[in-house]
């Protein structure tokens, strides 16, 4: 039957109904807090943005931000919003101070959208203004608004607090992981001197700038000390590690460009031209950024980012009628880093020994590549190893960040996903048997292990995550011994060629159910012994209860509620005191007694576990 397309089908939604319906436009993806880029830290950001474009104006040194049963709390103490323009500037779109450049000059919010976003998507919204001895207040719920109070006076300090809590019917059963929110404030206050944050009450706050940030995010000390490079508009720290690829934080006016950009390019770029003047060789220019790990921050006067989540810069141009940032860039570091390297001939010694060390690797396996690339096209095709899906990490699409691979071992677990996902976003890979050990081998066997070829080959990540196909790289095996051999396994090769793939987020665990309890009015799944227990007690004594023993075991039907909607991820995260080498060599080298004891002092037998 063909569809009547009439003047009732038209329709007009107001600001919120917009927002709600297409929340992807506004905050990237929905999500449940497990992944760093889901809606609840892009409705922190948002809000937080606001405050600290106050600060970079040079009002309010200070912001606290509180979170605690879900209700989000940030204060700045600014110059406030103008109390006659509370209401406009958090329900009318398009409405904003930052169109005006005299006002805001290099700030991140320019659309006047985000506090709007924060504001549908919140379940409750309050805001309030506090400006010369006068506060004002609104109130609102789902973006509906419940409450516009009256001016009242006030002796509080002047500045904005917003309170507000993510809508549980937009996002789920949601939770904020603190380690991610950490991350995001040591950045803030890394890119803006003199700004102090309170988190939950722990202060964060920067003397060294990039300096502090490289140190943060290095996981063993670089070859060289930190190459640190500033002026007024352009900020980089940079220095080389035995890492394998390449490792950026780039930042456009205190945004974290998790995907680059034009800003990023013309850097990568700018290095390698200075480095072959420098050394006056021509470096292939692999070798002179491999295990590079560098932070580089811009200000740009009304910058164009690629999306409302703003993680990819698009401008060309510094400011309006300025040079390019191309130019800007390459003019900087062309004479800061050459005259760096001249007053400092032992880092340049380094740096050049690096270099050739990296050429001479790159010449080693050269023939393999070119082999490995030509097995990985036949295997694809004739094996089937990959089933892909239609959306992709490194292109426009609004869907992008929803782009997910599951890695799994056998045909039975593989042909149970492939059957139930979702191939507008969701790819399979599927593993022979348990891969290799890779702890302490060199990246020859990347290319020479046919697994680990199609695995790197899938992700696109050869040249770094630049060209990362996926998002989200979800390792799915069986919940037992042998399944949790394979994620090691798995956890080990990437930490070790493909460190940032980890360190950026992007690595998961899929929790599947270990039991169903199910009667005959109603299923549930459990994911513990302790929510088996719970649904027995629910759904009586006598209910079924099936353990399931692999992910083969799972029929499709039942797997589409585990990888859909509430699919229950395990982000793969390190701490600041876990040096991957460190954490390696414990967990994947031959000092086999240590481990033994490690495990039976760690060991713990839950009480509900014992029959």
């Amino acid at each position: 039957m063909t569809a009547i397309y009439s003047e009732d089908t038209i329709k007009t939604l107001d600001w919120k109904e917009h927002i709600r319906k297409r929340p992807g436009m506004y905050i990237g993806k929905l999500g449940d807090g497990s992944s760093q880029d889901d809606g609840i830290y892009v409705l922190l950001k948002e809000t937080f943005d606001n405050s600290l474009d106050e600060f970079m104006m040079g009002f309010g040194k200070e912001i606290k931000v509180t979170i605690s049963d879900s209700i989000v709390k940030v204060r700045d103490y600014g110059r406030g919003i103008p109390l006659g323009k509370v209401l406009d500037v958090s329900s009318k779109m398009n409405t904003g101070a930052k169109y005006d450049s005299k006002v805001f000059k290099k700030c991140v919010g320019l659309n006047g959208v985000g506090i709007k976003a924060v504001n549908a998507l919140s379940s409750s919204f309050n805001i309030q203004s506090i400006r010369d001895g006068k506060f004002k207040e609104v109130v609102f719920t789902e973006g509906e608004l419940q409450n516009d109070k009256k001016l009242k006076p006030t002796d509080r300090k002047n500045g904005v607090l917003v309170t507000f809590t993510p809508d549980k019917n937009m996002f789920g059963n949601y939770y904020y992981i603190s380690e991610y929110i950490e991350t995001m404030m040591r950045n803030y206050v890394y890119l803006n001197s003199g700004l102090t944050i309170l988190f939950n009450g722990t202060k964060f706050y920067s003397r060294n700038e990039l300096l502090d940030l490289l140190n943060e995010n290095m996981s063993s000390p670089g070859l060289y000390p930190t190459i640190h490079l500033k002026n007024h508009d352009i900020e980089i720290a940079l220095t080389h590690g035995n890492q394998y690829g390449e490792d950026y934080y780039s930042f456009v006016n205190g945004q974290h460009t998790a995907q680059g950009g034009t800003h990023l390019a013309a850097f990568r770029e700018s290095l390698v031209r200075t480095v072959r003047e420098f050394y006056k060789k021509d470096f292939d220019p692999s070798d002179v950024r491999a295990s590079i790990i560098a932070a580089f921050s811009i200000k740009v006067e009304e910058p164009i980012f690629e999306s409302q989540t703003k993680t990819k810069l698009g401008s060309k141009d510094i400011a309006p009628g300025g040079p390019t940032i191309r130019n800007f860039i390459h003019d900087f570091i062309k004479t800061s880093l050459d005259n760096y390297l001249h007053k400092n001939q032992e880092t340049a010694d380094i740096l050049l020994k690096k270099i050739q060390e990296s050429e001479k690797e790159r010449k080693a396996i050269s023939n393999i590549k070119k082999l490995s690339r030509e097995r990985a096209k036949k295997a694809s095709l004739h094996n089937r190893k990959l089933r892909d899906c239609r959306i992709h990490y490194n292109t426009k699409d609004d869907r992008r960040l929803n782009s997910t691979i599951f890695i799994t071992e056998g045909d039975s677990a593989s042909g149970s996903i492939t059957k139930s996902r979702d191939v507008e976003t969701q790819a399979v890979f599927s593993l022979k048997g348990k891969p290799l050990n890779t702890y302490g081998l060199t990246k020859k066997i990347v290319y020479e292990n046919e697994e680990f070829n199609l695995l790197q080959a899938a992700l696109n990540i050869e040249d770094g995550l630049e060209n990362l196909r996926y998002n989200n790289v979800v390792i799915a095996t069986d919940a037992d011994v042998d399944g949790m051999h394979i994620r090691l396994l798995l956890i080990t090769f990437f930490l070790q060629f493909f460190p940032d793939l980890v360190k950026h987020g992007h690595l998961y665990i899929l929790q599947t159910p270990l039991f169903r309890v199910r009667n005959k009015k109603e299923t549930r799944y459990c994911y513990t012994e302790a929510e088996k227990v719970a649904a027995i007690h629910k759904l009586g004594q006598n209910a079924e209860v099936t353990r399931f023993k692999g992910l083969g075991e799972i029929s499709p039907e039942e797997f589409k509620h585990f990888i859909g909607k509430g699919m229950r991820l395990d982000p793969v995260r390190l701490r600041k005191d876990e040096l991957v080498s460190e954490f390696l060599s414990f967990y994947m080298g031959k000092n086999t007694p240590e481990r033994q004891d490690f495990i039976i002092n760690n060991l713990r037998v839950e009480e509900d576990m014992v029959q």
